[in-house]
């Protein structure tokens, strides 16, 4: 079953025993609040980890700037970019000396593939992430609707036992890295 933003507001209210809304612009408190905190706190629980469902690879495009000190080339970040997991070159998607500076990649390299994590819409999200996801609008929610902090306790901490499972889960979905290249397993010989 697809949840999109509004529904997924709506479940972590009903959690809380608020009442569920239509929309963001329904002109209850509970709107107001859901409105202002509901793309927030999906996209720190997304960027928070790299889920197999919200990582993807690309090619960046070189910008005609270039970096004012310590790298050579300027990249533009994609419109959907969440975090930065890796980059490479060629045809490898790790391995490469970067950094992030205000919306632009910055290398020596001429070329660049990007793997990171990105914004997805809220439908495609697997079951696991939309339970992760309510339980933690649920907790951020709370004060602002209830104004409970008791209750805002309780429910971070059950936020943070449906984060672990979730990516638990999650992980489950991919072969585990190995360790390439690593000084200390070379030494052993």
């Amino acid at each position: 079953m697809a949840l999109n933003d509004v529904a997924l507001a709506s479940r972590a209210l009903i959690r809380i025993g608020a009442a569920p809304i239509t929309s963001f612009d329904d002109g209850t408190a509970e709107s107001e609040v859901a409105g202002a905190l509901f793309a927030t706190v999906r996209d720190g629980l997304l960027s928070a980890y790299p889920w197999s469902f919200a990582t993807a690879q690309i090619s960046l495009t070189e910008l005609v700037t270039t970096p004012i000190a310590d790298y050579d080339n300027a990249f533009g970040l994609p419109n959907d970019f969440l975090r930065a997991i890796s980059a490479g070159a060629s045809s490898r998607g790790r391995g490469l000396n970067y950094r992030l500076h205000k919306g632009e990649l910055h290398t020596n390299s001429t070329q660049v593939i990007l793997t990171y994590v990105f914004r997805p819409e809220e439908e495609s999200f697997p079951p696991y992430f939309y339970q992760a996801l309510i339980a933690r609008l649920a907790a951020e929610f709370s004060i602002p609707v209830t104004e409970s902090t008791s209750r805002a306790e309780s429910l971070f901490r059950l936020s943070e036992n449906e984060y672990q499972r979730a990516r638990q889960i999650d992980a489950q979905q991919d072969t585990p890295n190995k360790i390439d290249d690593f000084t200390l397993v070379k030494v052993r010989g």
